[in-house]
Order: structure tokens, then sequence, then C-alpha cells
């Protein structure tokens, strides 16, 4: 009895790994849709676009973006992981997502850990910290000064809780012992809109989304993350050279799909990614806005599933002893 019950079961495992085989053959038959669960605009929404559209090109199908914001990103990744597995919906995701939201929301409805499956990263981008452009300081140690001095009187604009621009601020003023009054807003966009106008102080935000504010003078800009000038604003100096080393935070953007997509769309997807990163013109795109495409052997699944778990053990405790301290 035993024996025919083992017998069956791999005969249904063998019939599931074809049924797979099939629909990867003959996948993708019609539109795929990509989740972006930011407002259209911002850092996440503009690299997606980008992705899909090269991914489009490589799998000769179309793939849509639907921006479903909300909640810092979580109600369309929970989307995503409610989404059927079968390749037609995918996660155009964000540190937001999948690393800040597990500390911050203590009812999420998803593990980012557990209910996606990795497709691979499709872009590193440093963050860099800019004011209003009337803002009276005119280098990095002057910024910090003024923001000591003058304390919560000074308002900090953040694209909401979670975000990468709440991220990379928490960063920069939490190990200098800065002390800001936050203004949270639904998305980058509205928060940069109101720092160009002169309504909020400053803002710390992915190149992607500032260079054009910068070069364009609307904005004034004191440092970018890390120990390395960002090529797109060349004229800004790095956190490093500032001496601030410790405000040092690359914002990666991702693809996933729902756990349970069966392993060979899940390998067409990235091999479809993989493609699509290597394309001259998408990476001198990347480039131009602010970020750097991932070498090879650091986009797909399992590169993903790395840096995930590894930014997941560095931010938790920042995270969450920053809140605590609200």
């Amino acid at each position: 009895m035993i024996g025919r019950i083992k017998s069956a079961l791999v005969v249904i495992a063998a019939v599931a790994a074809l049924c797979g085989v099939a629909r990867a053959d003959g996948y993708p038959s019609r539109t795929i849709t990509m989740i972006v669960p930011y407002p259209a605009g911002g850092p996440s929404d503009v690299v997606a676009r980008i992705i899909a559209d090269g991914m489009s090109k490589v799998l000769k199908q179309t793939i849509i973006i639907e921006n479903v914001g909300g909640a810092g990103g979580t109600i369309g990744t929970a989307r995503v992981a409610e989404a059927a597995p079968d390749g037609y919906t995918l996660l155009g995701a964000s540190m937001g997502s999948h690393v800040s939201a597990p500390a911050l929301y203590p009812h999420l409805k998803y593990d980012s850990t557990k209910d996606f499956e990795p497709i691979g990263l499709a872009l590193h981008a440093p963050a860099a910290i800019v004011a209003r452009k009337d803002f009276p300081a005119n280098n990095f140690a002057e910024f910090v000064d003024y923001l000591k001095k003058h304390g919560n009187a000074v308002k900090q604009a953040h694209g909401g809780i979670g975000s990468s621009s709440h991220m990379a601020c928490l960063l920069f003023t939490s190990h200098l012992g800065l002390h800001p009054q936050l203004i949270g807003y639904r998305g980058t966009g509205p928060a940069l809109n109101d720092v160009i106008g002169g309504h909020v102080d400053f803002f710390c935000e992915q190149v992607v989304s500032v260079k054009g504010a910068i070069l364009g003078g609307s904005i004034k800009a004191f440092a970018v993350s890390g120990d390395a000038r960002s090529p797109a604003i060349p004229n800004v100096p790095s956190a490093k050279e500032v001496g601030d080393p410790d405000f040092a935070i690359n914002i990666w953007s991702a693809v996933f799909a729902p756990k349970g997509t069966p392993k060979p769309i899940v390998d067409k997807l990235s091999a479809a990614l993989d493609k699509a990163l290597d394309d001259p013109a998408l990476q001198k795109r990347m480039i131009d806005l602010g970020g750097t495409v991932p070498p090879k052997a650091n986009r797909g699944p399992g590169p993903l599933a790395k840096v995930l778990k590894t930014d997941i053990a560095r931010w938790n405790p920042i995270l969450k002893s920053a809140m605590a301290a609200k």
C-alpha cells in the first residue's frame, strides 16, 4: 500500500513538472501586469517602466505598469502576494516594500522573504541630501550645524513611512543625533514638490528622483551617500568626502513574482530581465538617471534573496529603534 502511494506521488510530481514546463513553453501568451506599489512618477515607478519596456522586448509580450500606492507600498505588494502564481502578475519592488515594511508594520499581510519568488535585482542608486534652494547653508558642514542648532524647527520631508526617502534621512539624522520635524507625503513627487516650493526644508532621496531638480538649480544638494560621487551629479560631494562615511545606503529596485510561480517561468522572467539589463541603451538610461545596473553575477534570484536577507538584518534594528524613540 505504501509503495503504491509513493508511486502515485512520484507520478503526480512528474505531471506537475511537465505542466510547469508546458506553461513555460507557451509563456507568456498574454499581457503581463507589473504592479508598482507607489504613485506614478516616483523612483520605483520610473525604474519599473524602463525595466518593463526592456523585458517586454525580450519576451515579445506587453508588460503594463499598474500603480497601487498606499501604506508605504504595502497595499500593492500585498496584492501581488495574493495574486495567482502564473507569471502574469509581477511586482516592481523596492527596499521600502520588502525591507522597511516588515519592521514598521506589525500586522503586515505578507512576509517579504517567504511570499514571493525573487526574479532579480534591476538597479542600485545612491541617495542625495537636498534642501530648498534658499536654505541658509552652503555646504554639508553648515547644513549639519544648522540642523543641530534649530532642531525640530527644521522640516524634513519624506515620501511615506518606510519609503526610501524615509530610510535614507533616518540613516543620516540618527547617527548624527539630529531631530528635525518629519513631514510625510504620499510619495516622492509631492514631497519633492514641496521642497522645491520652499514649504519644507530638506529631503533625502534617490538621485534618480532629484537629479533634474539639482541640475536645474531648484534645490541645493549637500552630499551623495557612499564613498564615491554620482556621475549623474558629479559636482555633489560624496558622504565620505564631507566627513560622514556612515551615510552609506545603496537603494535597490527589483522584480518579484508571487510565491509558487513555477520555476521554469521564474527562470524565463529572470533571463528576460538579465538580457534587458545587458542592453547598452537601457544601461545608459539608468546611469543618466543616477543609478547603476548590477553586474551580471549580482542580478538573479539567488543574489536578490541574499541582498534582501542582509538588508532586513541591517535595517530592522535601525527602523525599530527610530520608531520606538518617536
